[in-house]
C-alpha cells in the first residue's frame, strides 16, 4: 500500500470533505469486510488497503502531511504504526453495526492490539524504520571525498547532519549512517539513514571502478615521429612520451594516477587514449607532401 494513491483507494477527490471520506471508507469496510468474503485473499487485501487509506485521510494532521510530502517521503516519515497509532479500531466498526474490530486488525496486520477502548498498538521494542536520501556528488568530489552537509526529513521534522564521504564513491554507492532513521518504539532502536550516491559526469574524464580514462589527439606526423604530451589528472597535469609509430586507440598507462577504491588505500590507473587526426582539407602545399609521403610508400 505504501505507494499507492489514499484517495484513490477511497475513490474519493483529493479535495472530499471528512464526511465523504467517512462515508465512501464504511460503503468499502462493509462491501470487503473479512466477515463476508471468507478465504478472499483480494477481499482481504483491499480491506486492509482502505483501512490504511482511511486511517490517514481521517486524521487531519496525518493528511496534512500526506498531502503536502506525497506518498513517498509520507511513507519515509511514517511506518504502519505511526499510521494506525491512535485509530480506534473497535469504535469504527462498533459504529457500523460490526464487531471484531481488535481481533480483525490483530490477524491482518499482524499486531496485538491494548485493551481500553482498542486504540493503538501494544508491542514490545520495535526497530524504527530507515530513511534514504539521494546525495548528488560532482565527479571530483566523489574521487576526493570529504565531508557533506545532507538534510533530509526525520519523523516529520527537517534535520541537517554533517556525514563524511569516503573518497572513491560512485554511481548506487550507498553510505549508511546508523540511527538516524526513524525513532524506534517502546524502547527499540532506531533506524538507519541511507545515502544513495549519485556521481555526475565529467566533461574529461570517464571511469571504471578505480581506473580512469582520457583521450588526447596527435597529428599523423607526431604519431610517426612521437611526441611530448601533457596529460591531466585529478591532483596536476603530467607528461608522458608518446612513442614513435603509436597506432591510434593505443592507450599509455599512467600508475596510480586513478581513483582510490572503496575499502581500499590504493589507487587505480590513468589510461591516456591515443586518436589521430586526419585533416579535413589540405592546402595545395601540404597536399604535395603528403603525395610525397605516398610516393615514398607512407
Amino acid at each position: 500500500m505504501a505507494q499507492k494513491d489514499y484517495y484513490e483507494a477511497l475513490g474519493v477527490a483529493k479535495d472530499a470533505s471528512a464526511d465523504d471520506i467517512k462515508k465512501a471508507f464504511r460503503k468499502l469496510a462493509v462491501k470487503y469486510h473479512p466477515d463476508r468474503n471468507q478465504g478472499d485473499t483480494a477481499a482481504e487485501e483491499k480491506f486492509k488497503e482502505i483501512n490504511e487509506a482511511y486511517a490517514v485521510l481521517s486524521d487531519p494532521e496525518k493528511r496534512k502531511k500526506y498531502d503536502t510530502f506525497g506518498s513517498s517521503d509520507f511513507h519515509q516519515q511514517y511506518s504502519q504504526e505511526d499510521i494506525f497509532r491512535n485509530f480506534d479500531f473497535s469504535g469504527t466498526f462498533k459504529d457500523m453495526g460490526m464487531g471484531g474490530g481488535e481481533d480483525i486488525f490483530s490477524r491482518l496486520f499482524g499486531g496485538a492490539f491494548s485493551r481500553g477502548g482498542g486504540r493503538g498498538f501494544s508491542r514490545g521494542p520495535r526497530q524504527g524504520g530507515d530513511l534514504s536520501l539521494t546525495v548528488d556528488l560532482g565527479f571530483r568530489d566523489a574521487a576526493a571525498g570529504g565531508e557533506r552537509l545532507v538534510a533530509f526529513r526525520r519523523n516529520g521534522q527537517r534535520e541537517e547532519l554533517k556525514v563524511k564521504i569516503p573518497a572513491g564513491v560512485d554511481n548506487g554507492s550507498r553510505i549508511r549512517i546508523a540511527g538516524k532513521g526513524s525513532d524506534g518504539e517502546n524502547g527499540g532502536p532506531n533506524g538507519d539513514l541511507f545515502l544513495d550516491i549519485r556521481v555526475a559526469h565529467d566533461p574529461v574524464f570517464t571511469r571504471d571502478g578505480g581506473d580512469l580514462f582520457v583521450e588526447r589527439t596527435i597529428r599523423f606526423s607526431e604519431a610517426c615521429l612521437g611526441v611530448s604530451l601533457e596529460v591531466p589528472t585529478l591532483e596536476e597535469p603530467k607528461r608522458i612520451k608518446v612513442p614513435a609509430g603509436i597506432q591510434p586507440g593505443t592507450k599509455i598507462r599512467l600508475k596510480g594516477c586513478g581513483i582510490k577504491s572503496l575499502g581500499s588505500n590504493a589507487k587505480g590507473d590513468l589510461y591516456v587514449k591515443i586518436s589521430v587526426h586526419v585533416p579535413e582539407g589540405l592546402n595545395s602545399s601540404q597536399k604535395k607532401l603528403v603525395e610525397e609521403l605516398a610516393k615514398a610508400g607512407l
